[in-house]
């Protein structure tokens, strides 16, 4: 019985050194929208592309500058195949085992859905053509991607695979086309390469249901205050309000609270680290998993906080109040009557109005230096500067334009509708909590003790700490 050689001790044929971009070809297997946008890139890059092809005289149109021939004689010009095919078709390579060995063939495949099958495909490739030298690469970017060269959204390339120098000859591949390779190890990683391309914003699964949720609830919490205590209580029929005023009520209340969860989580780890008297103690799951999806909480807030401001723009011509103010202009005719000017009440909408402006451009700032274009021109000082400090002051602007807008309706029996509080005062509830928790951070007894454990200080027990209070 002949003795089994793994594919790592297979002889890599590599090209020679002598070799340039120019003179080198590579193959690929499969004529479909990938494999043309691959080859089209290819040919950009300087290399020499021959396809192969089940039908070879009669596979479509092909970038122009290369050409077509069969499986076999396809596998023997090159040294690294790009294997565009799906799994399904993958059986006519075992065939090809005594012309793939030692080759380096790149599996660029994906499922329709996880766990598929039982195994990787690059894996099932490897086991299929044991001489080869299977890498997993390229999936997560589309043939538009690869069509159109790397942008900052898909800059990025995935490899994994047994042999380092097919790694290495895939990677060079990979950079002279304009993208950055990031290397995930062994084979036994193709399976998470495979399925990372199938997941559905799996970041924003968690804000997207925490916006859901706060805007079903304070969405039916004010329709029973409004539409429902109005038609119960006083016999009016106002559900014409739901479209636009109740949806006015209910979109700042959600942005406002969900600002305000982007920066409780900050918050509660500094005073845990404050309890536990080091930061090297791990954060609990939940506080982690809160953490990593602050951008998404601040991104939904911000573009919930631009629906209240364009509901807000339509308000002058809204049918209804236009006949309002029709109605209240010829009742003064008729009655002889001018309303007074009131300067309190002049100072108060103006505050109002400008205290929101100045806190939705706050946060147009914020949104602005969160895309990956802006940030990455930032350095880390500037950009924690806008995303905390001027995070923070972003949201007092909105608590205070809130504050503002509520002024003394708290203080008044009408405005708690079946003994329950309006909905602008629900809102405030979190955001006012996580502002005076800031505030007590930066109390200096308080500041200089946060600052000293992320530094590396630790309490260890309370003879040792009296003794390090003495010393400094």
């Amino acid at each position: 019985m002949s003795e089994e050689v793994k594919p790592e001790s297979m002889p890599l044929c590599p090209v020679s050194a002598a070799a340039t971009p120019e003179q080198e070809l590579l193959c690929i297997f499969g004529t479909g929208d990938l494999g043309r946008s691959l080859g089209h890139r290819l040919l950009q890059a300087g290399y020499k592309v021959v396809y192969g092809s089940r039908r070879p005289h009669s596979c479509g149109p092909l970038p122009p500058g290369t050409q077509a021939m069969s499986h076999e004689v396809a596998a023997k010009s090159a040294n690294l195949v790009f294997i565009c095919v799906h799994r399904e078709h993958y059986d006519f390579l075992e065939t090809l085992a005594p012309q793939l060995k030692g080759k380096v063939l790149v599996d660029v495949s994906n499922n329709l859905k996880k766990n598929m099958y039982p195994e990787a495909n690059a894996e099932y490739l490897q086991r299929l053509v044991p001489g080869a030298h299977v890498v997993k690469a390229f999936n997560t970017l589309s043939a538009w991607a690869l069509q159109n060269g790397p942008s900052d959204a898909n800059r990025q390339v995935y490899l994994c695979g047994n042999s380092a120098v097919a790694k290495q000859a895939v990677a060079e591949t990979a950079s002279k086309l304009g993208f950055t390779v990031l290397d995930r190890g062994s084979l036994s990683a193709a399976r998470e390469l495979e399925d990372s391309p199938l997941q559905l914003f799996p970041e924003w699964r968690l804000p997207i249901r925490l916006a859901i949720g706060l805007t079903a609830s304070f969405f039916f919490y004010l329709l029973i205050r409004d539409v429902v205590f109005a038609y119960v209580e006083q016999g009016k029929d106002i559900s014409f309000r739901i479209m636009v005023s109740l949806a006015n009520k209910v979109f700042p209340i959600v942005s406002i609270i969900m600002l305000s969860l982007c920066y409780l989580p900050g918050v509660i780890a500094a005073f845990l680290q404050l309890y536990r008297g080091t930061k090297y103690k791990r954060f609990p799951d939940w506080l982690d998993r809160w953490m990593l999806c602050r951008k998404q909480l601040g991104l939904l807030a911000l573009a919930f906080a631009s629906l209240h401001v364009l509901y807000t723009l339509i308000i002058p011509i809204r049918y209804y109040v236009r006949y309002r103010l029709a109605q209240n202009t010829i009742s003064q005719i008729k009655e002889n009557k001018t309303s007074e000017f009131d300067t309190t009440l002049a100072w108060r909408t103006d505050s109002y109005f400008s205290v929101g402006i100045l806190g939705y451009g706050l946060y147009l700032l914020l949104g602005i230096s969160s895309l990956p274009s802006v940030s990455n021109s930032l350095s880390w000082r500037e950009f924690s500067f806008i995303q905390s400090k001027l995070g923070y002051l972003t949201l007092f602007f909105c608590t205070f334009h809130t504050y503002l807008y509520g002024w003394d309706k708290f203080l008044r029996p009408s405005y708690y509708k079946w003994f329950t509080p309006p909905g602008y005062m629900l809102s405030l509830v979190v955001p006012s909590v996580v502002l005076v928790l800031r505030l007590l951070l930066f109390l200096p007894c308080v500041d200089r003790t946060l600052t000293r454990i992320r530094q590396g200080w630790e309490r260890s027990d309370a003879e040792n700490d009296s003794k390090k209070s003495l010393l400094t």
